[in-house]
């Protein structure tokens, strides 16, 4: 039976401070001549990942809920018993976050190395659609909601906040309840290639306007490649509004 353990993050920062960075674990010292079980290694897991865990999200500064499960092991397996307590390090993938493997090893006098597949789960409040939506669909209030999800599976990524999505574009269509990416949104184009442009420039005492052509599309805070129309030159610009780029003097 897999072993699914949600734990207290308070608790175990508190006794982080007592776990080496390869973190020690097991069930004591057993007699060469008594074997280590299946449970001992999913002990020996379980309580070196919850460790880590907690210790990578108080790093990251990450709120999130963990959940760890350890893959089932083969009943019939049986090890030496080792007279050294059981130690445990995270074999991948770098992040304990997702699937994961952990190197449980035995460095007694007869040394011997198990690894063991488990399952980290860190549910987190996330951007999801609250309806279906088409591309190229510019995102407003009542389209998004936070929404605990499971954060490990996400490769491409999740936004955590409502702001990160608001007044964003979509790339791709989303249905409802999907999770939003940051590659699945981006700004919405303000100026189009082959738009007249007024192109802003000045410090603190000058202040220059200019016509200029857009030679890209861009959204506000981009920058874009914009001809000045007096001078024939091309310079890039940052987007500042509609028909509005600014140059840097």
């Amino acid at each position: 039976m897999n072993v699914k353990t949600p734990f207290s993050r308070h608790l175990l920062h508190a006794l982080s401070g007592l776990v080496t960075a390869l973190c020690l674990f097991g069930s004591g010292r057993l007699p060469a001549d008594e074997a280590t079980l299946p449970e001992q290694l999913i002990g020996a897991t379980q309580g070196f990942l919850e460790f880590t865990v907690e210790d990578y999200l108080a790093t990251a500064q990450i709120e999130g809920r963990p959940q760890v499960e350890v893959n089932d092991l083969d009943p019939r397996l049986s090890l030496p018993g080792c007279e050294q307590p059981l130690a445990a390090s995270l074999q991948s993938p770098a992040t304990p976050v997702g699937r994961v493997v952990v190197k449980v090893r035995c460095e007694g006098p007869t040394p011997w190395t198990v690894f063991v597949p488990a399952q980290v789960h860190l549910f987190r409040q996330v951007v999801t659609a609250t309806r279906p939506m088409k591309r190229n669909d510019v995102i407003g209030q009542g389209d998004v909601a936070l929404r605990e999800r499971d954060v490990g599976p996400l490769s491409q990524g999740y936004l955590t906040e409502l702001d990160q999505a608001l007044g964003l574009k979509l790339t791709r269509p989303a249905v409802m309840d999907q999770v939003l990416s940051p590659v699945q949104v981006e700004r919405p184009e303000v100026i189009r290639k082959g738009d007249q442009v007024v192109i802003s420039a000045g410090n603190a005492g000058i202040a220059v306007r200019m016509p200029g052509e857009a030679l890209a599309d861009g959204g506000e805070g981009e920058q874009i490649r914009v001809r000045n129309l007096r001078s024939n030159r091309v310079v890039k610009a940052r987007v500042t509004g509609p028909g509005q780029v600014e140059v840097a003097m």
